[in-house]
């Protein structure tokens, strides 16, 4: 079984309107739900193998918490232009490409997109993912090939404010 973890960045400020979204970073409340939301992936022994991000700065930020907190070297971080810009299918390709040996991937992403594909992935209305948001789909075949439209179980959902 194939587990991917689908994290909608931080809470990023608008504080410096000078730069472009693209270079846009965490605000301090950002950083906080990162590292809160890292610590509940490593109560639940999440262990990804590889971490896929959008190269934008909060993103990108969002994801080297993650790993920093789920004690992942830095290395697995792999940035993707595909997730920045892209749809749902841009999505779809890049979880298919992903190497046949890794069980569990990490993919660190935008609205409205990654909620679209947690939908589209899972085959029911999940709604919008709120900041640094993560849920956990599971594809019951043993292939990243296999991860096509309606396939996955959505097994949970968390985010900030969700204290359960």
């Amino acid at each position: 079984m194939k587990s991917i973890y689908l994290v909608r960045h931080a809470n990023a400020g608008w504080n410096n309107s000078q730069l472009p979204d693209f270079e846009r970073t965490l605000s301090d409340e950002g950083r906080k739900e990162a590292s809160e939301m890292a610590g509940r992936l490593l109560e639940k022994d999440a262990r990804p193998d590889i971490l896929v991000s959008s190269p934008a700065s909060r993103a990108l930020e969002t994801a080297g918490i993650f790993a920093d907190r789920l004690s992942c070297p830095p290395e697995l971080i792999r940035p993707d232009a595909g997730i920045y810009d892209g749809d749902v299918d841009t999505l779809s390709e890049i979880v298919q490409k992903l190497p046949r040996d890794h069980q569990t991937v990490m993919i660190f992403g935008h609205n409205p997109t990654i909620s679209l594909y947690s939908s589209w992935l899972s085959g029911k209305q999940l709604g919008q993912m709120v900041t640094c948001g993560v849920i956990r789909l599971d594809l019951p075949k043993g292939n990243w090939t296999d991860a096509k439209k309606g396939c996955a179980n959505a097994v949970w959902y968390s985010y900030p404010k969700n204290r359960q």
